[in-house]
Formats: structure tokens, C-alpha cells, sequence
């Protein structure tokens, strides 16, 4: 993972290329600023560096909503930021106090002075500070003055689509287009989750499952029903399918994540799991008993394989 740090324990460091936002997500569009900021700290020999919030801003300046949910974790975000060449994840704690920063004082007091930064590289509409007043011109003033240079990366369309965290959330939530959310991302949509205790109904039917707690209460889950699943328990990958639902076969109430991971055998309660999501099988439904759902099982477990090979 990209080191993960919180902005108290930064070391201030002047040759740093910076860029910040929340980033749920790190989609195609975001990966485009991303690749940028890597590029510019190459050529400057600078540490690259993302400056993130925790919890995301929209659950405290609008409180009274229902919250956000979470495409990515801070420890899943540092994971792809990795991958694509990012040095450091700096986190700040997102609270109405720091809510109320302006867009100069923001850069001032906690780019300049916490971290340091030789270039910024920022989104064509990115807005920051209070009442997000920051803007590309509010860096070009500032620039000069705190001696640092300012790059611009463009929005990223694909086809008719601007990707968004938005968009991408929609597409999971309400769709549960596994597919087209691999389009947007860049990636398969992963998932970091503990594995718990269930009433172990599946390994009477043979078909055990791992049931899943996911590491953050917020986090996006895909629409109820059954998908390609790729899991990596320990640092080993496995295939599998994976229910997201609440089992009305067995007249359940509650929403429940459970998965079926081919060829393994282990126990593994307590351990934390990655799940990556390939394709959406089918939806979730209610069966007349035990040997349908079993018959239904096998013909999932095909389908899935399908998807693999």
C-alpha cells in the first residue's frame, strides 16, 4: 500500500507534488490526476503525495442526509494508489472546525506548512476550502507567493460518460453492473471484509460459505444477488460465487454477504478477505426448498466458472 499517513505525523518534505480530494473510489478519472502527479514527481525527484479526508466530507457538512456510501476504505484507496505509483496517502480528519478553513488558509497552513509541496496538480473543476471558494486561479495567486508550480489535468470522458464517484456508486448500488463498474474503475470493485460466524446452512447442502462482515459500515455493496467472485485469503486467489442478500429461502430478514470459495477448505474465521467482483450472475430468489436451491447453486457455480475460463 502507498504509505498511510495522518496529517499530524507528515514529515515536511519542500520537494513534494501534491494533489487533493476525497478520491472515493480512485476511478478512471481520477487514475488519469493520479498518473499525472506520478509523472510530475518523477521528473522533479519529488515525493508524490494525495491528500485525502476521513470521513468523507459529505457526512458532515451534510449531516442530515443518510451519509455516503464508501466505494473505497482509506486502507483499500492506499492499495490502489500503490499500484498506480503514488509515494504517500496523507489523511485529514474531516470536521466542521476544519470545514471552515478557506481555500488560502487551507493551502497556507496545511500544504505549505504541514507537508510542503513544489507542484500542484490539480482537477479542471476541483473546488476546495470553505464553501469550496478554492479554485484553479485561487493556486495561481498562491503559486508565486509559496513557490510552488500548478498543473491542470482534464476531465475524463468515456464515451458519453464523465466518470464520477457518483456514476460509479449508482452503477453498484441500484445495478450491480460489475462489468460496466470495471469499465468506470479501471479495476474490479474490491472489497475488504472480516470473515465471521453464520448458521453454516450452506455446508449441508455442499456449498460452505465464508460469511462476511465488510471492515467499514459504510462501505458500497453491490445490488442483492449472486456474483463472480475472485477471493484472496492470505495472499493467495481463489474463484467463487458470492450471495448478497438476505436468503428468502430460509425466510431471512437482514441483509447478509456470504461466499462459496471453490477448491478450499479451511477455516478461517477472524481472518480478513478480499473480495474482487467480476460479473452479476442472477438475482437473489426465493426457492421451494433446500434440493431447488441446491440444483440452482450448481448452475451458478457453472455459470461462474464460465466467467473464469
Amino acid at each position: 500500500m502507498a504509505k498511510l499517513t495522518a496529517i499530524d505525523s507528515v514529515e515536511r518534505l519542500t520537494n513534494s507534488v501534491v494533489t487533493v480530494g476525497t478520491f472515493d473510489g480512485v476511478h478512471e478519472g481520477h487514475k488519469a490526476l493520479m498518473e499525472t502527479l506520478v509523472e510530475r514527481a518523477k521528473t522533479r525527484s519529488a515525493r508524490s503525495v494525495v491528500v485525502t479526508f476521513d470521513p468523507h466530507p459529505r457526512t458532515i457538512i451534510n449531516s442530515k442526509s443518510d451519509g455516503i456510501k464508501l466505494l473505497t476504505t482509506l486502507r483499500e484507496r492506499s492499495e490502489v494508489l500503490e499500484s498506480i505509483g503514488v509515494d504517500e496517502l496523507v489523511v485529514i480528519p474531516f470536521t466542521r472546525d476544519f470545514s471552515l478553513l478557506t481555500s488560502e488558509q487551507f493551502v497556507k497552513d496545511v500544504i505549505y506548512d504541514k507537508i510542503g509541496i513544489s507542484e500542484f496538480v490539480i482537477g479542471y473543476d476541483h473546488h476546495f476550502g470553505k464553501d469550496r471558494s478554492g479554485t484553479i486561479e485561487t493556486l495561481k495567486k498562491l503559486g508565486p507567493e509559496l513557490g510552488f508550480d500548478i498543473q491542470v489535468v482534464s476531465k475524463k470522458e468515456m464515451g458519453d460518460t464523465t466518470v464520477s464517484s457518483t456514476v460509479v456508486r449508482k452503477e453498484i448500488i441500484e445495478q450491480g453492473d460489475m462489468n460496466r463498474v470495471t469499465e468506470l474503475l479501471g479495476r474490479s470493485y474490491m472489497l475488504n471484509a472480516l470473515v465471521i460466524h453464520g448458521d453454516e446452512r450452506g455446508r449441508t447442502i455442499g456449498f460452505p460459505t465464508a460469511n462476511l462482515q465488510p471492515e467499514h459500515p459504510d462501505k458500497a455493496l453491490p445490488k442483492n444477488g449472486i456474483y463472480a467472485v475472485k477471493i484472496r485469503v492470505d495472499e493467495t486467489w481463489y474463484n467463487g460465487m458470492m450471495n448478497i442478500g438476505v436468503r428468502p429461502t430460509f425466510d431471512g430478514q437482514t441483509k447478509s454477504l456470504e461466499v462459496n470459495i471453490f477448491d478450499f477448505d479451511e477455516m478461517i474465521y477472524g481472518k480478513t478477505v478480499q473480495i474482487r467482483f467480476f460479473d452479476r450472475i442472477r438475482d437473489e430468489k426465493k426457492f421451494s426448498g433446500t434440493n431447488e436451491l441446491k440444483e440452482q447453486l450448481g448452475k451458478d457455480k457453472q455459470a461462474v466458472q464460465l466467467v473464469f475460463n
